[in-house]
């Protein structure tokens, strides 16, 4: 299931290759008109709606990225932006959870290692 790919063939996000998945979905956000609320001048919902829907597109935009980014990430990776509000805050999420100076993913690491060496033990 590691090899599952969704959205123009993207490999779902793992703790291996974040700088590959996350360089796809910006192209591929891009590309769909989706990176403004994720990145650029749109990352905070509207307050208000106006007569051209403006908040409405918003949500459209937002839930588009937020499908987007859920379909393309393990599940133990969706933990971590279960319960993001908009997608700046999920992408953010991922930025310090798989940067290279941070201790939650040194303790990611830690743990998927733990979990390999587990399982190579036997009890006898």
């Amino acid at each position: 299931m590691g090899d599952l790919k969704v959205i123009g063939g993207i490999k779902k996000l793992n703790n291996q290759n974040y700088n590959t998945w996350s360089t796809c979905m910006m192209s591929y956000m891009q590309g769909q008109d989706l990176w403004e609320v994720v990145n650029g001048s749109e990352i905070t919902q509207p307050e208000v709606e106006d007569a051209n829907g403006i908040l409405r597109k918003w949500k459209i935009k937002a839930g588009k990225v937020m499908f987007a980014l859920k379909t393309t990430i393990e599940e133990d990776v969706l933990e971590h932006i279960r319960d993001a509000k908009t997608p700046y805050e999920a992408w953010n999420t991922f930025t310090k959870l798989f940067s290279k100076k941070n201790d939650t993913r040194l303790q990611l690491l830690e743990s998927e290692l733990l979990s390999i060496v587990q399982r190579d033990l036997t009890i006898a």
